[in-house]
């Protein structure tokens, strides 16, 4: 049997580098999302706006991580984040959903690339909201965030063992 050997040229190897970059980070961005938003992109229907599914992810949160009166205010904060991230994505994928049959190729990495930012800037704006309400949690509640937000924890139960 005769091995062929490809050999790649400079545009070629750039675009697979390209395209490997592109996959991995639009799988990083869903799994960023989630601790965030709460659902994956392949659970979740494309009826549901993210508006929905974060404020089903604030109630949810509210219950796992035990937040008491004292911590209220900061969680009014953290949840306002999330609400505000809600709508910018909920605008950013609408305008994608509208334009997708009429994007060109660039356009649409160019979009992408707009809702992967917009991801980016809400993990960089949620951080300083949740960090000030994890510094005044308890350790059992330090212990479920940690639990909660452990990436991939989503896919197993959310509740400790006491």
């Amino acid at each position: 049997m005769k091995r062929i050997a490809y050999q790649f040229t400079y545009p070629t190897s750039l675009v697979i580098a390209a395209l490997a970059f592109f996959v991995t980070f639009a799988f990083a961005s869903a799994n960023l999302s989630y601790a965030v938003s709460g659902h994956s992109a392949h659970k979740t229907s494309a009826k549901v706006s993210k508006v929905d599914r974060t404020e089903a992810r604030i109630k949810d949160l509210h219950t796992k991580l035990n937040i008491t009166p004292a911590q209220e205010d900061l969680w009014n904060k953290v949840t306002q984040v999330m609400r505000d991230d809600a709508k910018k994505m909920d605008a950013l994928n609408q305008a994608r959903f509208e334009k997708a049959k009429a994007m060109t190729a660039v356009e649409d990495l160019k979009s992408y690339s707009e809702v992967a930012q917009a991801h980016a800037d809400g993990l960089k704006n949620f951080i300083p909201v949740f960090e000030e309400l994890y510094v005044s949690m308890s350790d059992d509640q330090k212990k479920d965030a940690d639990t909660l937000f452990r990436h991939g924890s989503h896919r197993k139960s959310h509740s400790r063992s006491k």
